[in-house]
């Protein structure tokens, strides 16, 4: 009998010991305990969503990449918060500043990827960032940004970091400034499959049918469903309106109570609130529990 006993011990512990291993290689890299991201890479520091931006928010030591993506007239995903050629931060071939009346006419939709490389986005003075960086810099292509961050990567020999990327869709301009969700979600994955970085990916929208759309057709990628400061709407009914749990629920940081970080979490939801710009704000969202910022700043975290 106890001959019996130890070899049924020893055979547990190999089954053990395999299913652990199993359990590795199948499950995804855990998110950051607490995720500091950079917006736009570091908008506070250097011009928004540029590779620079995103270099030097990597220098500063955040764990996710926070970014917009477009899509142009030839299929290209660039890096850009608005479907357009905002005047606040664009300089046009010209070497004149785009100015607001221009701005919405500018659509990248229309554009060929080539045509988008002929306006500048980082000379411009910025009115609301005086610190930001002025350097010559383009909106540069998804792929493009995916590359230079994994070769900083591997020549610091850091911790690979994750991207949350944020589709700029909206019911009333389908197909007028982006795609419809299908071929808008379609074409981001298109390039986030062939750099073989999913699991490193978080897709995040204020616009449920892009999130939807991934929910059904690439199950694994981690949603986050951003929520604008006027949605007073109870958690429960966004995420009934939703249809399914996300990774992460992403409010404007006004919204963020410790009674909605606690309901979150009891359906299993991080909550990383945006754009927490200041020490104090950063303080009353770690009271709170939240699970991560979005900041312009994360120097102020360093």
């Amino acid at each position: 009998m106890s001959k019996f006993r130890e070899v049924a011990e020893l055979l547990l512990l190999v089954a053990l010991v395999f299913a652990c291993h199993a359990s590795k290689k199948v499950s995804d890299p855990l998110l950051p305990v607490f995720d500091i991201e950079g917006h736009r890479g570091c908008r506070g520091l250097m011009p928004e969503n540029t590779i620079p931006a995103m270099m030097k928010a990597l220098e500063l030591g955040v764990t996710t990449l926070e970014m917009d993506a477009v899509i142009t007239k030839d299929k290209q995903v660039i890096l850009s918060h608005e479907p357009f050629f905002n005047h606040e931060i664009t300089t046009g071939p010209d070497g004149k500043y785009v100015t607001e009346q221009e701005e919405r006419n500018l659509n990248i939709y229309h554009m060929t990827y080539a045509q988008t490389q002929t306006y500048d986005v980082g000379l411009k003075p910025h009115p609301r960032f005086p610190n930001q960086r002025r350097l010559k810099a383009t909106k540069p292509l998804l792929k493009e940004v995916i590359e230079n961050v994994e070769a900083y990567h591997k020549l610091k020999g850091g911790q690979a970091v994750f991207y949350n990327i944020e589709t700029k869709s909206n019911p009333a301009t389908d197909n007028q400034y982006h795609p419809a969700p299908d071929e808008y979600v379609n074409t981001l994955m298109k390039v986030v499959q062939s750099a073989r970085i999913g699991d490193r990916v978080i897709i995040q929208s204020f616009d449920f049918r892009t999130l939807q759309v991934l929910h059904k057709k690439y199950p694994t990628v981690k949603t986050a469903a951003l929520i604008e400061e006027d949605d007073k709407r109870p958690l429960e009914d966004q995420l009934k309106v939703l249809g399914f749990f996300p990774t992460i629920y992403s409010p404007a940081y006004s919204l963020v109570t410790k009674e909605l970080v606690d309901k979150c979490h009891e359906r299993k939801i991080r909550v990383i609130p945006w754009t927490v710009n200041d020490k104090a704000a950063i303080e009353q969202m770690k009271a709170a529990g939240v699970d991560g910022i979005i900041t312009d700043y994360p120097d102020l975290l360093k």
